[in-house]
């Protein structure tokens, strides 16, 4: 009698972190029949990695790939994101979503690696990850097969929320350590901790301080300020203090500084890609000051209307970047633009750090546009003719003379009323 033919389980690549989540989404799919290859990205949160592949393997998967990507995640996506000093609706430094691409990409090798067809996340289907995870995983990969159990009613019939999902692992023997006890969710890597959900979708709520990880509270910091340099090279911090060190070493660094300092903690309300508005308080301490430094180096190195144009295109980038258009032709033409505006942006800014406070103190650069004779109230031995001025300021206002000259002409005033004062015959001087 013949052999049967052996049935091939269709493998799936999961991004997996350990949290209730994941671990849950791991035994859900081995139970559905496939071959779960989990992939825990280390971006420089903290982790107990050996114990977190025995629970994944334990939890139904195949294999678990680990891989410390922090390098590349600060080089190629941090870096670049303080270089636009970009933040999402003038607030937000981005740091979950710069994250998310590197993660997605690395997930897509190892997909193609193992010979998988699926890629699988925990985001849920209100949340941007979900977006960002598979917006990088269609550009580097197009026909890749998506497993977003959140948004899979079967799934949804069993696990309707955070409750239902401790009592699907506890039935299943996964080790968690959700607890009610603390009330948000969070996710860290090394340019910030991210905190939403839970008692913090009361937009009027204050969070608890035993919340915060990566700064101290103000009462403990320092009382005394502390003074520090940031180099920079070509836009991209390259010493502290004078200490060269690789862009992870660098971010560690600005971290520590800004733990003891408590720098970097924001609370706001965003407009997530999917429609709605949500609540998230962040703490970025390392980032908050790198990009303070930078925005500051810009105004000595960069052109007037270059750095104009830069500032509106930032916009634009943390749009995309917020969005999940890492790999994109529009993102693609902004680095581009990027590389060009940051040519001169090399120097040392001088600053102080002092309860919760970034204050710039000095800035130097071999490629600086100030000139200190031209810019001087005192005697500019000729570098600057004040006479000049009479012919531009006539030229600049040409178009007021001649818009001012028409409504005379019609018999219109070109000064608009002036707002609370009465208009009619009569009124009250």
């Amino acid at each position: 009698m013949a052999k049967s033919a052996r049935v091939t389980k269709p493998k799936v690549v999961l991004a997996y972190s350990g949290g209730l989540d994941t671990s849950i989404i791991v035994r859900w799919l081995a139970d559905k029949g496939f071959d779960v290859v989990c992939f825990c990205a280390n971006v420089g949160q903290e982790e107990k990695y050996p114990d977190l592949k025995a629970k994944a393997l334990n939890s139904g998967g195949s294999k678990c790939i680990i891989r410390d990507i922090t390098e590349e995640f600060v080089s190629d996506f941090v870096f670049p994101a303080i270089a636009w000093n970009a933040r999402y609706e003038g607030r937000y430094l981005l740091g979950t979503s710069l994250a998310r691409p590197v993660i997605a990409k690395h997930m897509v090798e190892i997909a193609k690696a193992e010979g998988a067809e699926y890629i699988a996340h925990g985001a849920t289907g209100k949340g941007n990850d979900q977006v960002r995870f598979e917006l990088t995983a269609y550009a580097l990969l197009p026909g890749v097969k998506i497993i977003a159990p959140w948004r899979d009613p079967e799934f949804n019939s069993v696990i309707k929320g955070r409750n239902e999902a401790i009592a699907y692992a506890q039935a299943h023997g996964i080790p968690i350590s959700a607890s009610k006890k603390e009330p948000w969710s969070s996710d860290e890597n090394l340019l910030h901790i991210s905190f939403e959900a839970g008692e913090l979708e009361d937009p009027a709520r204050k969070p608890r301080e035993s919340m915060f990880k990566l700064t101290k509270p103000l009462k403990t910091v320092k009382k005394a300020p502390q003074t520090i340099t940031v180099d920079f090279v070509a836009g991209r911090p390259v010493a502290i203090d004078g200490k060269k060190g690789s862009p992870k070493a660098l971010l560690a660094a600005a971290n520590r500084l800004g733990f003891e300092h408590g720098i970097g903690r924001i609370d706001l309300v965003e407009s997530r890609f999917v429609g709605m508005k949500s609540r998230g308080v962040y703490e970025t301490p390392g980032g908050s000051i790198l990009m303070a430094a930078h925005e500051d180096l810009e105004t000595l190195t960069v052109g007037r209307d270059l750095l104009a144009l830069k500032n509106q295109l930032a916009v634009r980038f943390s749009q995309l970047a917020y969005n999940g258009f890492w790999y994109c032709e529009e993102m693609d033409a902004l680095s581009a633009f990027l590389e060009v505006s940051q040519r001169h942006v090399t120097g040392r800014v001088t600053m102080e750090l002092y309860r919760g406070n970034i204050i710039i103190v000095g800035r130097s650069s071999p490629e600086s546009l100030y000139d200190e004779d031209i810019a001087s109230m005192d005697d500019d031995h000729g570098a600057y003719d004040q006479s000049d001025a009479t012919g531009f300021i006539r030229l600049q206002a040409l178009p007021l003379r001649v818009a001012a000259q028409r409504s005379a002409r019609v018999g219109r005033s070109s000064v608009p009323p002036v707002k609370g004062k009465s208009s009619r015959k009569g009124g009250k001087s």
